[in-house]
């Protein structure tokens, strides 16, 4: 029998929430926040000082976090990265526009934040790694093509002196550590912007701490004296020398990793200087979190389980901060669950900015920088979508437009390069509904794993009472389950409906 009053219990919620919001947008004429958002590649949750890592050194993020709003359960919307990314971008779950995994890119029909800011009148320019398509010229699903006015941009991960293309250019190699050049063509784009007297948006997508791993001297030298025990693990990553397989001791990979950390929180620094320095700082939302957890050659310290590529916490949890000193006036700490799908509502709702005439998986967490929601109102639905089948069906993008030019040191077949594929899919089957997909609530989380053809599995864990995963309550609480894997299906059915392009029409 259905529980009718559920519905609209959590619809009168939502309403409230709404209205809350309604009431904290900007005031008609009132200055618009300028807005960076800040991303690490393979950054996970425990991967800074702030959230007690034993040997990291990250000072800027720990002021971040000192002085602004620490987002203690921010998730990725995916535990990959070209999904995770699309998520921010369009507010809406990856798989409603095929952007399964990496190396799929995301579609041209697509709303972004972006777009809309641009036509809010801010001037938005993106920086370092893209993965949602190639950043070419040609590409219909290069930076430009999603809205943004300027790009200095990687198709995927870069390392040491790393290769960009600007504005859809030729690749050029610069040289030096990848997150300061990044950083520094940010403040030159910012500078730009102050000098028109316009409201910026830049998004700085860093390529570290991706594997494979490099680091400066002084950086490296800060972790030459990580535990001996480290190095009795091997490990596999990429060869820098080769850009093939191979098997390091882990001690001297997380030398490497952990100085690519380093060096992205002293880029992050050298922004906030600027901002500091051009009276910027005040009005200008930082927002840093990672793409995915941490990969299994560096997750040795977190206390969650699972890693990137799994649905388990240690593969959605990643670090996120909010620095804005207007706005957030004290320090704070919020366990409310968020995810990067939350960035384009709470953007629109900031900004005054109309949503995109879409089906959104993100809310507006303004309420919850403003102190003021201490619950999410609906859960957060994840899905690794099994994508074995899609490659039979009519690509979407024509071959050559999702062809990647920028190099990078990991090879992909007999290539240096990065190629993208998204497909049709006209038609839903009960197959569609495989792959490892979760709905996370307030206190519980389901996970259900199966293949295509094949049974599914189900997990239950009480995250308040056990936040690391151990005990499998499946069935113990029947009736939780039962009523989230409803809730579940139900989501599922409607990102699948997004798939086939009826949100287009």
């Amino acid at each position: 029998m259905k529980n009718h009053k559920t519905i609209p219990d959590r619809f009168v919620r939502c309403l409230a929430v709404a209205l809350l919001a309604a009431m904290i947008s900007p005031a008609p004429g009132a200055e618009l926040p300028n807005i960076v958002l800040l991303m690490g590649d393979d950054h996970g949750w425990d991967e800074t000082g702030y959230n007690g890592h034993p040997h990291l050194k990250t000072p800027v993020l720990d002021e971040m976090a000192a002085a602004g709003l620490r987002l203690d359960r921010f998730y990725s919307a995916h535990p990959s990265c070209s999904p995770t990314r699309g998520s921010v971008m369009t507010g809406r779950h990856p798989n409603r526009y095929g952007t399964f995994a990496p190396g799929y890119s995301i579609r041209p029909q697509e709303i972004t934040i972006a777009h809309l800011l641009n036509k809010a009148g801010y001037t938005c320019g993106h920086f370092g790694k893209w993965h949602l398509g190639p950043v070419k010229a040609a590409s219909p699903t290069n930076p430009g093509a999603m809205g943004f006015d300027e790009w200095l941009s990687h198709d995927n991960f870069f390392e040491l002196n790393p290769v960009f293309s600007r504005n859809g250019g030729p690749p050029q190699k610069f040289q030096g550590e990848s997150s300061e050049i990044i950083i520094a063509e940010t403040i030159q784009f910012l500078t730009r912007a102050q000098q028109k007297k316009q409201p910026f948006f830049a998004v700085v997508w860093f390529g570290s701490p991706h594997e494979p791993y490099s680091g400066l001297e002084k950086d490296l030298a800060l972790y030459d004296n990580l535990p001996a025990e480290y190095a009795d693990k091997e490990v596999r990553l990429t060869s820098n020398e080769t850009g093939r397989p191979t098997k390091r001791p882990l001690r001297d990979v997380l030398r490497e990793r952990y100085a690519e950390i380093t060096a992205m929180d002293r880029s992050i620094g050298q922004l906030r200087d600027w901002l500091q320095q051009a009276k910027l700082k005040d009005n200008t939302l930082l927002w840093y979190c990672g793409d995915n957890g941490t990969p299994g050659d560096g997750i040795v310290t977190s206390p969650y389980r699972g890693q990137k590529g799994n649905m388990y916490e240690g593969g959605i949890r990643v670090p996120g901060v909010i620095e804005w000193p207007e706005r957030i006036l004290k320090p704070a700490m919020s366990d409310v669950n968020s995810v990067t799908s939350d960035i384009l509502p709470t953007l629109c709702q900031l900004t005054g900015t109309p949503l995109p005439d879409r089906l959104l998986d993100g809310i507006d967490i303004t309420p919850v920088i403003d102190g003021q929601m201490t619950e999410r109102p609906s859960p957060i639905g994840f899905w690794s979508f099994d994508a074995g089948a899609d490659s039979k069906n009519k690509p979407y993008i024509d071959a050559e437009l999702q062809r990647g030019t920028t190099p990078l040191v990991k090879m992909m077949g007999d290539i240096y390069t990065r190629n993208f594929k998204n497909f049709h899919h006209p038609t839903i089957t009960d197959q569609d509904f495989a792959g490892s997909r979760v709905l996370l609530g307030n206190r519980y989380k389901l996970i259900v794993n199966s293949k295509r053809g094949s049974e599914a599995s189900s997990e239950l864990f009480d995250l308040q009472n056990d936040p690391a995963e151990t005990k499998n309550l499946i069935d113990a609480n029947p009736k939780v389950a039962s009523a989230m894997q409803k809730e579940l299906r139900d989501w599922q059915q409607s990102v699948l409906n997004s798939l086939t392009t009826a949100d287009y029409k």
